[in-house]
Order: C-alpha cells, then structure tokens, then sequence
C-alpha cells in the first residue's frame, strides 16, 4: 500500500453525508442537496490485502491511509459484499441469526471512515460465488443447522427468504442511517441455477426482498436507499426475459450488470477490443431501459486470465485496458467508468488505474448530470476516419465523445505511443442550435489538452475540429452562452 498522509485528528470528526438519489430528470445520480454524483470505484473485500486491517481492528490506521488515499484520487464509491465466503472466518452470521461480533465492528469501523472522508458503498447482502462453490461450509446450508437442503433453492425456500429478509433488516438497522451507504445490491448475479433454473421466479424474489428493505427503511428513516439486482451479462443471451428484471422491474431504482464478455474483457489479447465491446454492451443495456434509468457496469476484469490461466496481466497493458473501458463506459452513456474486480496479484488495484480514475473523476464535473437525459450515439456519431473507434452519448443539450485509436498496436499489443498523431472531425448528432462550450481533455494526464472551445450546431449536428491525437481523447460537450474557464 502507498505510504499517503493523514491527519489523525480527522478520525474524531463527524461527517453526515447526504443521501445519494436519481436525479429526477435525467437517468444519472445526484445528492439529496442537488448535488451531480457520479460513482466512480471498483469492486473490493474485506479479506483483500487493503481493508483486511480492519478485522479485528489489525491495521485500522492502514485502511484510514488507504481510504484517503482512495477519496484524493477521486473515488467516491465501492462495492463490497457484506461477507466474503471463500473462508470459514468471515461469515456475518453464524449460525444463521446470530451476527458475529467481529464483522459488526468491522462494518461499523468501515462506515465510520467512510462517513469521515466521503467514500459510500454499494452493499450486496451475499458473496454468491463462493456462497455457491463453497456451500457445504456455508451457515445457510441445513446440514449445518441453516434454513436451505440445496444451493439451487436459494430463491425457492421459504426459511431462506426469511432468513434474507433478516439479514437487510439487520443491515438496514444498524447502517442504514448513513449517506455513505450509496444503494443496495439486493443479490449478486442474480442466476436460473440459484432457482433450479427457473427464471420466472426472479420477479417475485426481487419484489419481496425489495418492498421488505423498503418497508424497514420507511419506518427507520422515513426515505430509503436506492436499490438494484447485479446480473452475470452472459445469462442474458441464454434467459432474454431476465431482461424485464434487471431493467424493468418497477421497483428497481437503477440497473446493473457484469461485463464478463468471454472474447474481449475476460481474456484481452489488446487493450482496444474490450473497450471497444464495452462500448456496445452499455448501448445494448440502455436499449433495455424504457423509462430511461442510470445503468452501470458492477463487475467486469480480465476473470479468465486471473481465475483459469493464474496469470496477472503486465501492469502497463492492465492500465491501457483498464483505462480504455473507463471511458468507453462513461461515453456511452453508462454511469461512472464501470466497477472493476480486480483480478490481479495481489487483489489489487494499481497506482495508474488510481491515475484513470482521478482523471475521470476531473471530467466529469465538467457535465450537468442532473439535466443529461442522454442516449447512446456510438453508431450516430460521425467521423472522418476509421483510425479511431468512436464512443458517444448526447441529449439535445450535452455530450461526451472518447476517441480510441484502433491502427497501430506495438509488440505487447498496446497502442502505439510512437505513432504519429491524427487530425480528424467528428459530427455529434441531435445538440440544438446554438453555442457549445468544448472540452478536449487528455485522459491520461488527466487535464484539458487545451483552453475551451466555442462551437456552433446547426442542422442537428455540431462539427469539430479534433486535435491532433496519438491514443485517444475524451470530449465534454456543454450549451452555453457564453466561454468560462474551467477550473
């Protein structure tokens, strides 16, 4: 871990954050004070090597240390699972209704600091994976003294609805209060296998745990968080109907799914198709979405290199990849830039994805998320040439393009950095007439490349001069009526 500087002293301040909301007008995020949120992060643990200080409070000053260190590079959420299951000792219950006083300090300690420095977390009740490939040590399993005979009955048992329900009442109680609980993941990759392959119970599973973490809420709080249903992509190809529960259920405040595509993101032979297929996964998901809805990737990492092949990607070429899909999510309209599992060892991000997402967290208050009722324009979009695949997403008002050079690879399959730069133009479609204030932003320095633009649409399109572009580029698109600094 980095060695970044804390005051200690900011241990004893009490921090209330706001509650976080859908905006009302457009399919992003913003605070209950109005406030643009984008959730920027990724998927961590509490057995991975940075909060792993927190059980029985081993090395709290470390995660303090890494959790500033998080909140300065310009992350503002993580997903974590309330336990991790691949061990015997992290279990929140065991057995079955009785919570472990150890994970109660460690989640109070968690939301504390994150209450303290402004992080918020998307809280998933189950560590589904290993709960599954692990379930004969698992609490809930009936041999030993659970509510369920099999792991395909998950959805199915009665005793284990209840005992879900329990569980989110718990949570809901005792960390419910906090604005740094960002939403609630009802339940991980939502899977037919979890229901002995019956997808037609999905929607009445979802809405029973839903209107019941709603209900409690309601009498705690008299508000409740947002809430969504994580989805392994792929089932989607196999199940279609599942469609109407990830994207549709009316009680589903925004939608989630993995990105796990088999030829690109889990196994990256470049760093330029999985982008590239990220970009056609989140216009494929904001298809599903009527009424509109924020959509974002919860997982995606490069799982069958990790997982099957134990290989950890060369550092340069994770960061050129994971760059990449950052801003191929964001363009295309999903929220944020999507939440990577690392899949790496250590279980860890590295210091130039930090560098990515701290620049992306810079551009993005360079967009009114609050009024973008944005639509997917990757295909509409116009370029004069194919040197460079194209992402976009705009409304009348608003847009974001990113440029992603796809000619030139080096040896390790990586964009050329030595190649030379290419001026082209683009024409973003549907801006009204009028002016536009143009940001041309270099994604990896994380600043503009140069002094805002004015440009003028007309005839439905805005015409732009790129500049001259080795890799790639990310453009902010804003109506104005006049040129303003930014800062």
């Amino acid at each position: 871990m980095l060695d970044y500087q804390v005051d200690v002293s900011a241990r004893e301040k009490l921090v209330t954050l706001p509650w976080i909301q859908v905006a009302p007008d457009a399919p992003y995020f913003i605070t209950d004070t109005g406030a643009n949120w984008a959730p920027i992060g990724q998927n961590d643990a509490i057995t991975w090597p940075e909060f792993a200080g927190l059980f029985r409070r081993k090395n709290y000053a470390a995660v303090e240390n890494h959790v500033a260190y998080l909140v300065d590079h310009g992350v503002t959420c993580l997903r974590f699972m309330l336990e991790y299951a691949q061990t015997e000792n992290r279990y929140l219950e065991k057995p079955v209704g009785r919570f472990q006083p150890n994970m109660l300090q460690l989640w109070d300690d968690l939301f504390a600091l994150c209450e303290q420095y402004g992080l918020r977390v998307l809280l998933t009740p189950y560590d589904t994976f290993w709960m599954w490939i692990r379930w004969k040590h698992h609490p809930y399993n009936k041999q030993n003294g659970g509510t369920c005979a099999k792991r395909s009955r998950w959805l199915l048992c009665p005793e284990t609805l209840q005992a879900i329900k329990n569980r989110l009442t718990f949570a809901a109680e005792r960390w419910g209060r906090s604005g740094a609980l960002f939403a609630w993941d009802l339940w991980n990759e939502i899977h037919p296998a979890h229901a002995e392959n019956n997808t037609e119970v999905f929607y009445q599973f979802v809405s029973e745990i839903s209107a019941h973490l709603r209900a409690v809420e309601m009498r705690l709080y008299g508000r409740t968080h947002l809430q969504t249903v994580s989805l392994f992509g792929p089932v989607l190809y196999e199940h279609p109907a599942v469609a109407d529960v990830i994207f549709r259920h009316p009680q589903l405040d925004f939608a989630t799914t993995h990105f796990y595509d088999a030829k690109t993101i889990n196994h990256p032979k470049d760093t330029v198709a999985p982008a590239i297929c990220t970009g056609a996964l989140v216009r494929e998901a904001l298809e599903h979405l009527h009424p509109p809805k924020p959509f974002f990737d919860s997982e995606h990492g490069p799982i069958h290199n990790f997982k099957d092949l134990k290989k950890t990607l060369p550092n340069a070429f994770d960061e050129e990849y994971f760059r990449h899909m950052q801003w191929a999510h964001l363009a295309s309209g999903a929220a944020g830039g999507g939440m990577r599992w690392p899949n790496r060892h250590p279980h860890v991000l590295t210091p130039g994805m930090r560098v990515t997402q701290a620049s992306l967290a810079k551009f993005v208050q360079l967009l009114d998320w609050s009024r973008f009722k944005r639509r997917n324009r990757n295909q509409e979009l116009k370029i004069s040439s194919t040197t460079f695949a194209k992402f976009c997403c705009a409304d009348e008002e608003q847009a974001i393009v990113y440029l992603l050079r796809q000619d030139k690879r080096n040896k390790a399959k990586m964009v050329d950095q030595t190649a030379a730069p290419i001026a082209v133009s683009i024409s973003v479609p549907g801006l009204k007439r009028g002016q536009y204030q143009v940001y041309f932003w270099n994604t990896v320095a994380g600043q503009l490349l140069t002094q805002p633009i004015l440009a003028t649409s007309s005839d439905n399109y805005l015409t732009l001069d790129v500049p001259p572009t080795v890799a790639d580029i990310a453009i902010a698109i804003k109506k104005t009526n006049e040129l303003s600094s930014y800062q």
